[in-house]
């Protein structure tokens, strides 16, 4: 396995979360014009395009919001060498079958897939909360799915 480096794959994480956050600001800015243009004035008491391009504009406009203080914490999260799961973290196990899998630990960007098939993993999540604090060689059981899932913790950087 190649050996990766942190700093690039917070660079590359950060850079997807710029791109999906200008693509919602975009789509924002849409539909918050459709629920305030001319034509989306109610004909009767039935016509709710309006309303339904309000709720969806509001809907944008926090996952807007939360999107970016995610990208402020991951700009702040450090990638410092740790010898334990925690954010920034590099996490490397092999699975039931033999697999090798790759996890980084981050803020945000949960289930993005970065170069050398890295998978980011958010404390928030199942996953992210079982690989917090572990360290090589700790034995992971997961039931994800209805499935029990098992990992060994090769490296963590």
């Amino acid at each position: 396995m190649t050996k990766l480096s942190k700093k690039t794959l917070k660079s590359e994480l950060i850079s997807l979360l710029e791109s999906t956050l200008a693509t919602l600001e975009t789509a924002h800015a849409a539909a918050r014009e459709g629920a305030t243009h001319e034509e989306a004035k109610p004909e009767n008491d039935k016509d709710t395009r309006a309303l339904e391009q309000s709720y969806l504009a509001r809907g944008q406009a926090m996952r807007i919001e939360a999107l970016k203080a995610g990208l402020a914490s991951l700009g702040v999260m450090s990638i410092a060498p740790c010898e334990a799961g925690k954010l920034g973290a590099l996490l490397e196990a092999e699975d039931e079958d033999g697999e090798t899998v790759r996890y980084f630990l981050a803020a945000e960007g949960g289930g993005t897939k970065l170069k050398g098939g890295v998978q980011v993993v958010t404390p928030a999540s199942p996953l992210g909360a079982a690989l917090v604090g572990k360290r090589a060689g700790d034995e992971v059981e997961l039931k994800l799915g209805g499935k029990s899932r098992g990992l060994v913790i090769a490296s963590v950087s």
